[in-house]
């Protein structure tokens, strides 16, 4: 009779556990897309760079993770045209900025999720520019197979330099300010 009541336990116990289902969605990259928006003291610039790789991980159809790999060699401008639009865009690839060359790639990896409402995260995640890895808090947004999400990034934590009042004085109109933001639109 104990060997029966033992077994019945041991049945019900493992039953009414259900395992964790987690889940790997990935990003499709052809039709989603990051904008990029920087600040000067005589105004800002703005344009696009290209997920390379991405996927969102799920369990229990709660967001618990992700990864992002962007490829740096494809910052642009949307801002300008022409002449002005190829020396900024070549300025932003060079090593007064991003150094495409050597860094080709920039890496997101969230450490930490954390629901904030039904359909929105906050987010806490190691952000790799230039060789260099930090950490960056930001919202994410979920709605059926689309995300939304928007940070802001301390360029002078990654080592980027130019025109800026952290690293340099006298600057005066020529600042460009550290922050710049990133909004992300996604489809999984």
């Amino acid at each position: 009779m104990i060997n029966l009541t033992i077994t019945a336990v041991v049945v019900l116990t493992t039953f009414s556990f259900k395992p964790v289902e987690k889940v790997k969605k990935e990003i499709k990259v052809a039709s989603s897309k990051i904008l990029w928006k920087g600040y000067k003291v005589t105004g800002s610039h703005e344009g696009s760079i290209a997920i390379k790789s991405a996927f969102l991980t799920f369990e229990d159809e709660k967001l618990s993770g992700g990864e992002f790999v962007i490829d740096m060699t494809t910052i642009s401008s949307t801002d300008l045209q022409g002449e002005y639009k190829g020396k900024l865009d070549g300025h932003l690839k060079s090593d007064d900025f991003f150094g495409v060359d050597t860094h080709p790639t920039a890496v997101l990896v969230f450490k930490e999720v954390q629901a904030e409402g039904k359909y929105s995260y906050s987010v806490t995640g190691d952000l790799t520019i230039k060789g260099k890895t930090n950490p960056v808090t930001f919202t994410i947004s979920l709605y059926g197979s689309k995300a939304t999400a928007t940070l802001k990034v301390d360029r002078s934590k990654y080592d980027i330099r130019y025109g800026s009042q952290s690293f340099f004085d006298g600057l005066k109109d020529k600042v460009i300010y550290d922050e710049f933001n990133l909004v992300a639109d996604l489809e999984f």
